[in-house]
């Protein structure tokens, strides 16, 4: 049954492929959103410290509440990664006392149920997939089989993108692109003379007090419109 399900997405894959070098883990989000009955989904790469990169999403809701969770720090994508198991939400309004930052924002974006799975290659973890859904309401047996089908797709599909050099992650236009974040982390730690830990803590805490995205934030720290001495203790 698993191999049945395996060909059958893998399939339907292929046959929204168009061009010489398709975005595969994009393809991957869009059969997510088309066959799971959810309204976005994202992919994103992580690792067990600070360091993040959106490689494939659906759009811009999508997409930006994958930012919330890197800006914020907690979500449901965050959890899965952590615990290498899955986190599955049918209804955010429970979550307030597992996430509170995360689901009082979220909600506010019209984010009612929400289903995040590791993205691994054997023990290695490598990042999440991430579907979103505007209405309450759980994922059945076989939504959630195709969608532990897709996951371990997202592992092919990055490596598949990476061999292609059609990884979104190496284009430093796209909007989910973190580079930035990295760049004024480094910034700061230099200018306060602080670990580049504490730097992250600092841009991420002004984020979160100034209701911004974490990127929004870096960018104007890169451009000069927020200096140093605002993330002065």
């Amino acid at each position: 049954m698993d191999g049945e399900r395996h060909q059958r997405l893998l399939r339907l894959l292929a046959e929204r492929a168009h061009g010489e070098r398709p975005a595969w883990a994009r393809l991957v989000c869009e059969v997510a959103v088309t066959h799971l009955g959810v309204d976005g989904a994202a992919i994103s790469l992580r690792t067990s410290g600070r360091a993040q990169e959106l490689v494939a999403d659906t759009g811009t809701w999508a997409r930006g509440l994958e930012e919330l969770q890197y800006t914020l720090g907690e979500g449901p994508a965050v959890e899965a990664f952590g615990t290498a198991g899955p986190v599955l939400v049918s209804d955010l309004s429970d979550a307030g006392a597992r996430w509170p930052g995360f689901v009082d924002s979220a909600g506010a974006h019209g984010l009612c149920a929400v289903f995040a799975l590791p993205i691994q290659g054997g023990a290695v973890r490598l990042g999440t997939l991430c579907l979103y859904r505007r209405r309450p309401r759980g994922l059945s047996p076989e939504e959630l089989g195709d969608a532990a089908v897709l996951s371990d797709l997202a592992t092919s599909a990055l490596l598949t993108d990476v061999k292609a050099n059609t990884a979104s992650w190496t284009q430093a236009e796209l909007p989910g692109h973190y580079d930035d974040v990295n760049i004024a982390t480094g910034m700061l730690a230099a200018e306060l003379r602080i670990s580049i830990a504490d730097a992250f803590l600092r841009l991420r805490a002004h984020a979160f007090g100034t209701g911004s995205p974490l990127l929004e934030v870096a960018r104007a720290v890169l451009t000069r419109q927020l200096g140093a001495h605002a993330f002065q203790e």
